[in-house]
């Protein structure tokens, strides 16, 4: 039995990815709405309910992410959020011209600000979960390695001060990538990104099926790193025939294989705010 295809009737398309607004949700039908899509194929093919996850407004969203409901309410203290939730997300910053697809987990505020009191850091959290993977004996770092040589990116420390911005060229190594999650100001919200990038030139030469396959690749080769760091395991509830799943990002819908990424800029100081910044969207 084989993980199921994305149907031809899906309307997603291409220009639903607008480098110069962001991802597009408005206005659409329910077939042709990325969030819909994605949401109804990660629940398929992994057999389990998720949530779903914005930043953005009105019809164009910079970010949006989708995370397992029973990772979450396998937490004693945090089950009713999302912050502190290991995802799967898709972005579009146009500043960078870059589109993004990965996975991601956050830590929050260990000194929270008056008004985000309830946005501190909770021991339940999946960060804690990722900063022991990345320890001597966490068994993380031939993941992570394994998928900067595939092309994949890494965008880790506080988004206020500045995240660093790493490939498989000058990734400093696990323990050093520790040292900077640790080192976040207290202050500060923090993340660390797992992501693959697409330019908008390879976005443009796919089909709307393509890239959902593509993001569904990108998002199954980062499940070995999820589990890693989560409560509840994600299983795929049938292996593609001959790797399928595996073959559509490493073939690339574009004519690109995973190993040769296009360029993704560092955003810089203030140019990522994910949970912080919005309530959650079930």
């Amino acid at each position: 039995m084989s993980v199921p295809l994305i149907p031809a009737t899906v309307g997603f398309r291409p220009e639903f990815l607008d480098f110069r607004r962001g991802i597009r949700v408005g206005g659409l039908e329910d077939h042709e709405r990325i969030t819909r899509i994605l949401k109804r194929a990660l629940e398929e093919r992994y057999g389990q309910p998720f949530v779903t996850e914005k930043w953005g407004r009105g019809a164009y969203w910079r970010w949006i992410a989708w995370l397992p409901l029973a990772n979450r309410q396998a937490k004693p203290v945090s089950s009713r959020v999302s912050y502190g939730s290991a995802k799967f997300y898709i972005a579009l910053e146009p500043e960078a011209r870059c589109f993004e697809c990965g996975m991601q987990v956050e830590r929050g505020y260990i000194r929270p600000p008056a008004e985000r009191a309830g946005w501190r850091l909770q021991p339940d959290w999946d960060w804690h979960r990722l900063l022991a993977a990345l320890g001597p004996r966490g068994g993380l770092g031939p993941e992570i390695r394994r998928l900067l040589r595939e092309g994949f990116r890494i965008f880790a420390g506080s988004w206020q001060a500045g995240p660093r911005e790493f490939s498989q060229d000058d990734f400093p190594g696990v323990r050093a990538l520790r040292i900077l999650l640790e080192s976040a100001p207290k202050t500060h919200w923090a993340g660390f990104q797992l992501y693959y990038p697409m330019t908008e030139e390879e976005v443009r030469s796919s089909t709307g099926p393509e890239l959902i396959e593509a993001m569904l690749a990108a998002f199954e080769e980062t499940v070995p790193v999820m589990n890693r760091v989560m409560h509840v395991r994600l299983e795929l509830r049938a292996v593609a025939e001959g790797g399928a799943a595996r073959a559509r990002i490493r073939g690339s819908p574009a004519g690109r294989g995973v190993a040769q990424p296009g360029s993704a800029p560092a955003l810089g100081a203030g140019g990522r705010q994910f949970e912080s910044a919005r309530p959650d969207q079930v």
